[in-house]
């Protein structure tokens, strides 16, 4: 099983003490975002695991948990986001220079093929123009190219309620938003895109998109998965096959996995993002955040399930059939 720790939220920058508690447990309760009486009971010992991918901005919280990971066998690789965008966009991240020096510490640490790095979601407006993107595309490879194997970009969407958060968010800053992969746009995708892969292959880095209909095929640019076996499978010497997980929407080619987070948790907020409606509803979710609930989110008593017993140190697989959840209201 792969497990995505998590697209929904910043666990490594927040989340910490909750993950590592739930790594001693042995599992954790996945509960379905969009229909919270769906829950599923996914385990987290070492032999089940194919492969942890964390997500995160800011992920220095996490760093010092790494050696426990490492001395149980784990296997895992980072999705680092790495903007620098004004902070009308991202007002609560560490500023650039902190965060650059972040992901170059993790590299050390683990090494540069399990650090990706993810320039996502290009925003073009008129304070981050096409030419804005390719300066601080430069500077970033300058400083992440020799820390990393891989770049990852996407492109803001525009629908649902990220549309509705973001015109409020235009609306009070004055900002006017562009879709750089609407039609008419494709000769200024064509100048961003020729350019920043330019950056990346000089750079000597490997360019991909993450979750896009659009083909970049003649810029060297390949559709790419995010929760990627053949990444897995070259890195740690595995022979993984999965199928591409059906949850997801069409453009994402990611393999099946289990997301540990819950969306409207993560403190950073930033003005753009999906998984974040509004910095009210994080607050009313942190109320229900536990440390000891095996969900992130909400506290659950799991009566008929056997507590994980150790032996040599390694946590024992917990009994997980005809399960009762019930939940503490």
């Amino acid at each position: 099983m792969i497990i995505s720790a998590s697209r929904r939220t910043d666990i490594p920058a927040f989340y910490v003490k909750w993950f590592m508690n739930r790594i001693r447990a042995g599992y954790f309760l996945r509960v379905n975002p969009m229909n919270t009486k769906q829950q599923k009971i996914i385990s987290l010992l070492p032999e089940d695991v194919d492969c942890f991918v964390f997500w995160s901005k800011y992920p220095a919280p996490f760093l010092e948990c790494l050696q426990i990971l490492d001395d149980m066998a784990y296997r895992y690789y980072f999705q680092f986001t790495v903007n620098d965008y004004p902070l009308i966009f991202e007002p609560r991240l560490p500023d650039i220079t902190t965060r650059t020096e972040i992901f170059k510490r993790l590299s050390e640490k683990i090494g540069p093929a399990k650090v990706i790095w993810r320039y996502d979601p290009i925003i073009i407006s008129n304070v981050t123009s096409i030419d804005y993107h390719i300066m601080r595309f430069a500077k970033l490879a300058s400083i992440l190219g020799n820390y990393t194997h891989r770049v990852t970009i996407s492109f803001l969407d525009f629908y649902g309620k990220v549309n509705a958060k973001l015109k409020k968010f235009e609306q009070l800053n004055k900002l006017v938003g562009e879709d750089i992969t609407a039609p008419e746009n494709e000769e200024k995708l064509s100048v961003l895109v020729r350019n920043i892969s330019a950056i990346a292959r000089a750079a000597g880095l490997e360019m991909q998109t993450c979750a896009e209909r659009i083909n970049l095929d003649k810029y060297g640019v390949v559709h790419g998965k995010c929760l990627d076996p053949e990444l897995m499978n070259k890195v740690f010497a595995l022979s993984l096959k999965t199928e591409k997980d059906p949850a997801q929407r069409p453009e994402c080619l990611c393999a099946k996995g289990a997301d540990m987070g819950f969306y409207n948790t993560c403190k950073y907020n930033c003005n753009y993002c999906y998984a974040t409606i509004s910095e009210e509803s994080v607050l009313v979710n942190l109320e229900k955040h536990n440390l000891h609930s095996p969900a992130m989110l909400g506290n659950y008593d799991i009566r008929s399930f056997a507590k994980p017993a150790r032996k040599n140190n390694l946590i024992q697989h917990p009994k997980t059939k005809n399960t009762t959840i019930i939940i503490r209201k």
